[in-house]
């Protein structure tokens, strides 16, 4: 994950079949109280797994990338480059 305007940006991927953030806890350890009930520590990552739902909504699959921040106390995720829908 890289740091742009106060967002970290990163990919999405796919681990055992979900949509999935692995946020390095070293550049985005303030991400951990926002993301308390969504979100598991994995040894040096925050994980934070992608509802499909919420997938759909932001138009996002395994490879494309997004911006997540800590919105005042807020887990925040966009996607800057949504995927059409055809």
């Amino acid at each position: 994950m890289l740091e742009n305007d106060g967002y970290l940006e990163g990919p999405v991927l796919k681990i055992d079949g979900q949509l999935t953030l692995m946020i390095p806890l070293s550049v985005g350890s303030d991400l951990v109280a926002c993301s308390r009930g969504i979100s598991d520590v994995q040894g040096e990552f925050l994980k934070i797994v992608i509802p499909e739902w919420l997938a759909g909504l932001l138009r996002i699959d395994e490879g494309d990338i997004v911006r997540v921040r800590d919105d005042n106390g807020k887990f925040e995720i966009v996607s800057p480059n949504p995927r059409t829908v055809h």
